[in-house]
């Protein structure tokens, strides 16, 4: 955001971690959304999820099927699962997607993935346009609170071995990219920095207090992480 704000990692040209000893920690790693962040979105899914449930807009889809008796539940997580195995035929990349996994894979970044999707849309996101990147751990819904909840966020800052001097999760170096409330909430939560990538839908979210920085395209943070990601001022 404002330029006068610190930078909160370290830029990742080549020589510029010879700084001071109070200078700004090492990027650990970059957490990543799918539908909307790695791929373009494809919002209509959610209508067509809401009306296969008979819900409205104000009704999360994932807590309204956690909230319905046993018996019903298989039927509602196959409607829309169904309608996500059609919509990831026309899957498309984000613009600047390659470049940039190809950026941080260079830089030695760890990558991982944070999404309230199920297991087969990723895989097939993954096996078409990702492929020898790697992303682990993959965090999906079936991961437990999902999204907007820091869980999956701190799942991951563990499995990479992420602890602050008290031995607890740290997940303060890293970077939550997403597009959605969900995506800010969560990064925030979890102490990490948050990068939105912005489009029609949710420019609202561009000034929103748990939105770190804003990028057009992936590759735009190329240049960001290059030259030391400045963040929002937290009072």
């Amino acid at each position: 955001m404002a330029s006068s704000a610190p930078k909160r990692f370290l830029p990742l040209k080549q020589g510029a971690q010879k700084l001071p000893a109070d200078a700004p920690k090492l990027l650990r790693g970059v957490v990543f959304d799918m539908d909307g962040t790695l791929c373009e979105p494809q919002n209509y899914m959610f209508g067509e999820m809401r009306a296969a449930l008979g819900i409205t807009k104000a009704v999360d889809i994932l807590e309204h099927i956690d909230s319905l008796p046993d018996h019903k539940k298989p039927a509602a997580v196959e409607s829309i699962r169904s309608i996500e195995r059609t919509a990831m035929a026309s899957q498309k990349p984000q613009p600047g997607l390659m470049t940039l996994m190809s950026y941080l894979d260079t830089k030695g970044i760890p990558k991982a993935i944070c999404t309230r999707n199920f297991d087969v849309p990723v895989k097939n996101l993954l096996d078409k346009f990702l492929d020898g990147t790697k992303f682990h751990p993959v965090v999906t819904r079936e991961f437990r609170p999902p999204k907007p909840s820091p869980a999956g966020i701190l799942h991951i800052a563990k499995n990479w071995g992420l602890e602050g001097d008290d031995g607890a999760v740290d997940a303060t170096g890293l970077i939550m990219v997403g597009d959605s409330i969900d995506d800010m909430t969560a990064g925030r939560s979890a102490g990490a920095a948050t990068v939105l990538l912005v489009n029609d839908v949710n420019r609202g979210l561009a000034e929103h207090a748990h939105t770190d920085l804003v990028i057009r395209t992936l590759d735009e943070l190329v240049d960001i992480l290059e030259h030391g990601f400045v963040g929002r001022v937290i009072n």
